[in-house]
């Protein structure tokens, strides 16, 4: 019979929240009020602060509850789709743009985990791709080619050399981008509050935004705290939601689809078998078409990870793949146990880029990171205050999209197909039916 595993989150075990903030209880003032506290929320208000400016972050729960401090960790640089892609999308000049700053964002992720002395469990080997069937590995062949005209620093992995980096002789080849690490997700998002409040921001927590009212040239962002009503009057705001946005921002979330992911972490491991397991501490995904993440943690458990909801789906459904991954990349590793599993979600839009909105004049919005929050909200959020400092829209990765032109057709209809699909896939692996 299945052993259950308690559904609790490991990264707030491993990294425990110590600071806690109040509810908002009073009306206040501020020059930028961000709605969400969360990467691209937190960037926003550090770099603001650093600029001069009053600022304050709503969080309707607490800081790390949501996206950024449940998802697997990975500081990835680029997007899910490969340089050409982009350009074939946007246009070459908009494409190169955004291809140049978010190869760049791992980099800013490590300088304010080094500038703000955040201890976020970080690495910074490198990621890992790999490619799990021989079409696959072609794949990877060129995507490094796309990075190497571009003058990226990423190996092509094969052999014993992938091998051995990899841990598992099921792969023959993979690309190792080196600019990308792991951190301890909910770590980095608490360093990031932490380090805001030194600069002077403000922080609510369990503090929801449910409505936004022009008064005058600033707008009155309305809340509800934990026992009481306030508000922020404020002459700019960020809605920093992403993902998990809802009420109010129902247009913005109009503009992308949600996709569920699941994490299921081990009991800390030390054999000899296990550490051969990503011995250069890279975190990797494989090409599959329901993808799996495998890393390790800085106390040797092994996390894996995959696209996928609660939906469709028996108890102890996913402890059953996750036995058929390992069964799978690791046949001789002993016997362990599972300690946790949880569950969180992103935004996808159909062509894989983000979205960046200005709804209203003073309003600014990013949605839509594709799996790619940590690095994308923390690079998005200092554009957001470099546009705000400036006025000049140059300093966005991208130009500003209609929300209208951006809303997806049949939007629930992709999310439950979605999960469906994946579902069967998922249920495949464990027939062995799929690779």
């Amino acid at each position: 019979m299945t052993k259950q595993i308690k559904e609790h989150c490991l990264w707030h075990d491993t990294a425990p929240k110590t600071v806690h903030y109040p509810p908002l209880t009073d009306d206040i003032t501020a020059d930028v009020c961000v709605v969400g506290g969360g990467y691209t929320g937190l960037s926003a208000a550090i770099h603001l602060a650093e600029f001069g400016y009053s600022v304050c972050v709503l969080e309707s729960d607490y800081i790390g509850k949501g996206g950024s401090g449940r998802n697997v960790g990975y500081v990835n640089a680029g997007t899910w789709s490969p340089p050409d892609e982009l350009n074939a999308v946007l246009g070459e000049m908009a494409g190169e743009k955004l291809t140049k700053i978010l190869g760049d964002a791992p980099r800013l992720v490590f300088e304010m985990i080094d500038k703000y002395h955040i201890n976020a469990q970080d690495t910074r080997t490198g990621n890992i791709h790999m490619a799990h069937n021989a079409n696959m590995e072609t794949d990877i062949d060129n995507r490094v080619a796309q990075f190497k005209r571009r003058g990226v620093d990423v190996e092509v992995l094969t052999g014993s050399k992938c091998h051995e980096m990899t841990g598992t002789t099921k792969i023959n080849k993979a690309l190792l981008d080196k600019r990308a690490g792991t951190i301890n997700p909910f770590a980095y998002v608490d360093g990031l509050a932490k380090s805001a409040i030194i600069l002077g921001v403000k922080i609510f927590e369990n503090t929801k935004a449910h409505s936004l009212t022009k008064d005058g040239d600033s707008w009155q962002v309305a809340c509800d705290g934990s026992d009481a009503k306030a508000s922020v009057k404020a002459k700019k705001v960020i809605l920093a939601t992403n993902a998990y946005s809802d009420g109010e921002w129902l247009d913005i979330q109009k503009s992308f689809y949600h996709v569920q992911f699941y994490q299921i972490a081990s009991e800390p491991l030390d054999n000899a078998i296990a550490n051969q397991i990503l011995a250069g501490k890279q975190g990797s995904w494989d090409t599959c078409m329901a993808l799996s993440s495998i890393r390790r943690d800085n106390d040797g458990r092994l996390i894996l990870g995959t696209v996928g909801g609660r939906a469709f789906k028996p108890d102890g459904f996913y402890q059953k793949w996750a036995d058929g991954v390992v069964a799978h990349y690791y046949p001789d590793l002993p016997r362990f146990d599972w300690q946790c599993q949880w569950f969180g979600y992103f935004g996808f839009t159909t062509d894989h880029i983000m979205r960046v909105f200005a709804p209203a004049d003073g309003i600014l919005a990013a949605t839509a990171y594709n799996g790619r929050g940590i690095t994308t909200g923390t690079m998005m959020g200092k554009a957001f205050a470099k546009f705000i400092k400036t006025d000049n829209p140059d300093v966005l990765p991208l130009p500003f999209y209609d929300i209208n032109d951006s809303q997806i057709a049949f939007k629930k209809v992709r999310e439950i197909g979605t999960e469906l699909g994946l579902t069967l896939y998922h249920g495949g692996q464990i027939l062995k039916i799929v690779a």
